[in-house]
């Protein structure tokens, strides 16, 4: 009897046992070589011995490092959390072999996709990157509406639930209305990264999904070095297996709710009864006040320098030619040496003198130079008491057009919490929140996409050529991009020998990329910050759609039609 337990105890686990390892879904190889075999093959193989007896004792995620003098290795492995350790440890032995047969032993890193299971190493630290390339694999069969219908549901909750889960991982299951099917799903982020950073991984990994939404396939996968997000109509593991979103889905409980409200309504109560005793003192005791004037609460910000014209005047040695940096929107602008050796930019304003404007002038520095941001150059001061007006700025020394963009683009990736006021330019705004009211962090990748064409092209995005039958800019960059005349594009008074063509038609690209119509497959900052670094053209990669026109008529001129959806799916977040 007791033969017969253990047989059948045997036969069940074996049925369900599986490390998902059947199908290499991706894997990649560094270009870079070692400087020793010998050594960086003795590192890895510790690395990953390393790796195997974390994954022996229960764990489903483990890094492990090796140094010596001929250079380091840095390793990394996860599992899906419902593998059995032992199925998690036969998914970590297929990757290792198959890493060591897929990347020679003379390059500097790899790493291999299973479903069940994640490898990588390289001969840096990567621990807390996010992401450095991603993309969706889509199965093959084809799916109904409804099933499509409840794909997307899940997703959205796993996306939105699994950066909120300790440990970054859930898995969930959604029965399809009308149907006798089952869509089953699974988040993963690694666990070395922040919860913001788990956030952005998936929402890019749920716009890689996108794709398998709109072919109505029956699964999916996104590939990403930081997380794992996949769905399929096939069971990947158990029923008694899977998350309760729910408590991560919703601010609170009924009963948290009801205490809150209690609470609310008690101390509003006395609240009341406090005001109004203070009241009917100060009304005995109050004297009388002056109305504050406008230059009293002006003099609550801090203010900016005042320089003297005299200083600024020594500073860019007489505003010599010799100085000059260039001419702007409103002025001349004079690269300044101070008396403590600090570097500005100067700006003469070309705008009247009037004792009414120099007024307005000194109101709107004040407030300006208190506004700071790292994508703003910061104003240190400014001149009133000369012949003419002056701002004062930082000083930004030239350099390469695509660093500027790439600098430009790293920092606007936590744009939101980098100002010291509640402050936000959307000159160049999205056409989905400019006639919708639609906001969402690709409104600012489409202002980021319009400046870079201004700034390519010498054209403002609001004014045509100089032609008066032209297109405006974005519809122009739209029409020479598809004759593939990207350079014509370009100002003509930039030097040809100053820039490389393919550099420029990336970039060109790159912001065609950031404009397009359809809102969720507009890249993210993160994105942006890759592509601006990558070799190659990023239309082979990543083909953009056509962008969104606004005519006169206000009408815009592409499908934002699933732009609400995204929109919406982003600001749950």
């Amino acid at each position: 009897m007791l033969f017969i337990v253990v047989w059948w105890m045997v036969a069940i686990m074996g049925a369900f046992s599986d490390p998902q390892a059947n199908r290499l879904i991706h894997s990649g190889c560094s270009t870079v070589k070692v400087d020793s075999v010998t050594e960086s093959t003795k590192y890895l193989n510790a690395t990953l011995l390393d790796l195997r007896a974390q994954l022996n004792s229960s764990k489903y995620f483990a890094t492990a490092e090796q140094e010596g003098d001929a250079g380091q290795v840095f390793a990394m492995v996860q599992c899906r959390k419902y593998l059995s350790t032992a199925d998690c440890v036969a998914c970590f032995d297929i990757a290792a072999k198959q890493i060591r047969r897929n990347c020679s032993a003379d390059v500097t890193g790899g790493r291999i996709y299973y479903d069940g299971c994640f490898l990588r190493y390289e001969n840096r630290g990567f621990y807390d990157e996010n992401q450095d390339s991603h993309y969706g694999d889509c199965g093959n069969l084809t799916a109904s509406p409804a099933y499509q219908a409840s794909v997307e549901s899940l997703s959205s909750d796993l996306q939105i639930a699994s950066p909120k889960i300790p440990g970054f991982f859930a898995t969930s299951k959604k029965e399809v209305v009308g149907e006798n099917s089952v869509v089953y799903g699974v988040a993963q982020c690694i666990e070395t990264i922040s919860k913001a950073g788990c956030q952005e991984c998936l929402t890019v990994a749920y716009g890689d999904l996108q794709t398998c939404f709109s072919d109505a396939n029956a699964d999916g996968r996104s590939i990403n070095p930081a997380c794992f997000f996949r769905y399929s109509d096939t069971p990947f593991f158990a029923d008694n297996q899977t998350t309760d979103l729910k408590p991560f889905l919703r601010n609170g409980s009924k009963s948290q709710k009801k205490v809150l409200i209690a609470g609310l309504v008690g101390g509003i109560g006395l609240l009341l009864l406090a005001t109004a005793i203070l009241f009917l003192w100060f009304k005995a005791h109050k004297k009388p006040k002056a109305v504050p004037r406008e230059d009293d609460i002006l003099g609550e910000l801090r203010g900016p320098v005042n320089y003297s014209f005299n200083e600024l005047k020594s500073a860019t040695k007489n505003f010599s030619e010799e100085c000059r940096l260039g001419e702007g929107g409103f002025g001349e602008v004079y690269k300044g040496v101070l008396k403590n050796e600090r570097v500005v930019a100067v700006k003469k304003l070309a705008i009247s003198q009037s004792h009414k404007a120099k007024a307005e002038f000194e109101k709107e520095v004040k407030i300006i130079s208190n506004v700071h941001h790292r994508n703003l150059i910061r104003l240190l001061g400014c001149c009133s008491n000369g012949p003419e007006l002056l701002l004062v700025y930082e000083y930004m020394a030239n350099s390469s057009l695509d660093n500027f963009l790439y600098e430009t683009a790293n920092n606007m990736i936590n744009f939101p919490d980098s100002s010291s006021l509640s402050y936000c330019l959307r000159g160049y705004t999205a056409p989905e929140y400019a006639i919708y009211g639609q906001l969402s962090e690709k409104v600012d990748i489409y202002s980021y996409g319009v400046v870079v064409l201004e700034i390519i092209s010498g054209q403002k995005c609001s004014q045509a050529s100089h032609d008066p039958d032209s297109d405006y800019l974005l519809k122009r960059a739209w029409k020479l991009y598809e004759g593939d005349m990207h350079l014509e594009l370009v100002d003509g008074s930039m030097n040809p020998d100053e820039y490389e063509t393919e550099t420029m038609k990336k970039i060109i690209e790159i912001a065609l990329m950031c404009t397009q119509s359809t809102v969720s497959v507009r890249p993210t900052m993160s994105e942006v910050v890759v592509l601006l670094r990558s070799e190659g053209s990023s239309a082979q990669k990543r083909p953009p759609i056509s962008p969104a026109f606004i005519e006169s008529n206000q009408k815009v001129r592409a499908d934002t039609s699933n732009a609400t959806a995204s929109i919406s799916q982003l600001s749950a977040r």
